[in-house]
């Protein structure tokens, strides 16, 4: 435990591996493993009298698993189902009906989204009796999370969740685990089509994967799911029987453009996926030995039978390098960073709530001595009279709305966040009621985490309490600084509550003196080389702002072009741009 304190410390990004190995070696490593999604276990735990409830997320679709269960179970054509939705509910309660009198299986589907049908279907089953139900019937739910969900349903049912597994290895795993020896065969050309499912399963895998690294994966997080890839492999086995060769460009345009691309909206996640495709739909893919990823760990295999792919999945590493999802191994560094930020928040709302760590104060105390540290940090409200009366409203200088705006925001902001920390010191002393808005500041407080209240009124930041105050200081004191000594050389982009503001401001003073439409009007950017800021001088034209960082990239000074990043650096700060 100390050496994971130390590399919570030194290491963010190797948090989660660490804890992996400590389970390993503490608990065994099979707790480590996710465990394959198995209905019949759930199965042998209901009744006819409990409901079975899926607990859906986004990319998650047990639908597939579900029919085949009942194929297994010899009940697929004694199974109804209906989608819930707007009318749907008398339809819903004619199948239960049926269904319990003739002893069939019923699911509905999508519980949250009929929620004023709700208290019906809580109806419905608290009618469920041994002598009104046959012992043969099931009813099977799927909802996400929702508060409209009857809480009684709930405490009755068996209760099942299968999120997209997390990890190359499980995910290819799960794949494999839903095939059988038949699914893997095919007449006229089994070799070939062994190793085009193997590459589309893997595509599958690396497509879902590569969204846990955020903006850097794709631009939105699509959700894929595994009926995208079921889809594709019935395709690939009705099409490989329709052609005397492979069909790679037929099958490259239904994954890439129709099953996935269908739900991608951005034009350059499109074009980043094309790029992904093209590495797992060619015609190398059916050679002995051809790599997935630069250092070959992930290669075509020899066609087999479904056990053997299973073991062959075993032996690859639980934490994949990005080299695979096609990105730089700093990827690896910000996911694994945001993956332990995740781990330790949970923690730290586990908390206990009596003592603060090695600290015998009360928790009482200690929130005291934060709210006034807090307080203490806070500068006072602007004047906003005497920002209109210095810097009035100007058709020639657009800036100066920008300032008295950006006053305006931050004067809401800190009017609010002083309210709430004297609403919250007096509800610690017991001079008003404790409510639950200044439970959840405490809790916040607590965990060093900016409340949701005061983050629901702030601009977007992913900074801890104490980071966050001290930069919201910084902020303010760039306003000040403006206010005093008028439009700084550089403005500090960071700085500004509603950057789109300062953003238009600089296009209409750049409009209005060249009495052009500001339609037509749009940035160009440059670096300066520069790095005092003190020492440069406005431009003519355009402004001069600093305060931007580089994700993913860097820039080359000598070449004056972006580049790739350096090992373990990340980001990169610019020192000045125009």
């Amino acid at each position: 435990m100390q050496r994971l304190v130390i590399t919570r410390c030194f290491r963010k990004d190797k948090l989660a591996p660490a804890i992996q190995e400590f389970v390993k070696h503490y608990m065994g490593e099979r707790f480590i493993i996710v465990p394959q999604f198995d209905l019949m276990d759930a199965y042998k735990d209901s009744t006819c009298l409990t409901p079975l409830i899926f607990i859906i997320s986004p990319g998650s679709d047990p639908m597939n698993d579900l029919l085949r269960f009942a194929e297994q179970m010899r009940m697929s054509k004694k199974m109804d189902k209906v989608s819930l939705g707007q009318g749907q509910g008398r339809k819903a309660e004619e199948l239960l009906t049926n269904g319990r009198e003739r002893g069939q299986w019923v699911l509905l589907q999508n519980c949250h989204l009929a929620t004023s049908w709700m208290p019906t279907l809580e109806a419905v089953v608290e009618s469920f009796t041994p002598e009104t139900v046959r012992k043969e019937f099931r009813l099977w739910l799927t909802s996400m999370p929702s508060e409209s969900f009857p809480v009684s349903v709930l405490q009755i049912s068996v209760k099942m969740t299968n999120e997209p597994p997390m990890g190359l290895r499980a995910n290819m795993t799960r794949s494999y685990y839903g095939l059988n020896d038949e699914d893997l065969d095919h007449a006229s050309k089994p070799k070939e089509f062994k190793k085009m499912v193997f590459a589309l399963c893997l595509f599958h895998a690396v497509i879902q994967e590569r969204r846990k690294f955020g903006s850097l994966g794709f631009n939105i997080a699509y959700e894929f799911n595994d009926s995208d890839r079921n889809v594709c492999l019935l395709q690939l086995r009705k099409f490989i029987s329709l052609y005397d060769e492979v069909p790679f460009d037929v099958i490259t345009f239904l994954t890439c453009e129709i099953n996935y691309g269908g739900r991608v909206t951005d034009d350059w996640d499109r074009r980043c996926m094309l790029g992904l495709v093209k590495t797992f739909i060619n015609p190398s893919v059916l050679e002995d030995g051809y790599a997935f990823s630069p250092s070959g760990l992930y290669r075509t295999v020899e066609p087999f039978d479904r056990l053997y792919y299973l073991n062959l999945l075993g032996s690859w590493p639980l934490n994949p390098e990005p080299e695979v999802f096609g990105l730089h191994d700093n990827a690896d560094i910000a996911c694994a960073q945001s993956e332990s930020a995740n781990i330790l928040s949970t923690i730290l709302s586990l908390f206990s709530r009596e003592e603060s760590g090695s600290s015998h104060t009360s928790r009482e105390e200690m929130l005291m001595r934060t709210a006034q540290g807090i307080q203490e940090k806070l500068p006072q409200l602007f004047n906003v009279q005497e920002f209109h009366e210095k810097y009035p409203t100007r058709y020639e200088e657009s800036m100066n709305t920008v300032l008295v705006q950006e006053a305006v925001r931050y004067n809401r902001l800190l009017r609010f966040v002083q309210k709430s920390l004297a609403e919250f010191s007096k509800a610690v002393r017991g001079e008003v009621v404790m409510s639950a808005e200044l439970e959840a500041v405490g809790s916040s407080f607590f965990i060093n985490a900016v409340p949701a209240s005061w983050a629901a009124l702030a601009y977007p930041s992913l900074k801890p309490l104490s980071s966050w105050v001290d930069d919201l200081v910084q902020r303010v004191q760039f306003i000040q600084s403006w206010y005093e000594n008028g439009v700084p050389k550089a403005l500090w982009m960071g700085g500004f509550f509603f950057p789109q503001a300062f953003l238009t401001g600089t296009l209409q003073n750049f409009a209005r003196r060249t009495q052009v439409a500001i339609d037509s009007v749009s940035f160009r950017f440059g670096l300066l080389d520069e790095k005092d800021l003190a020492r440069v001088e406005s431009p003519e034209e355009g402004t001069i702002v600093y305060g931007l960082y580089l994700d993913g990239a860097r820039w080359d000074a000598k070449e004056r072009t972006l580049a790739e990043s350096r090992p373990k650096e990340c980001t990169w700060k610019c020192h000045s741009s125009i």
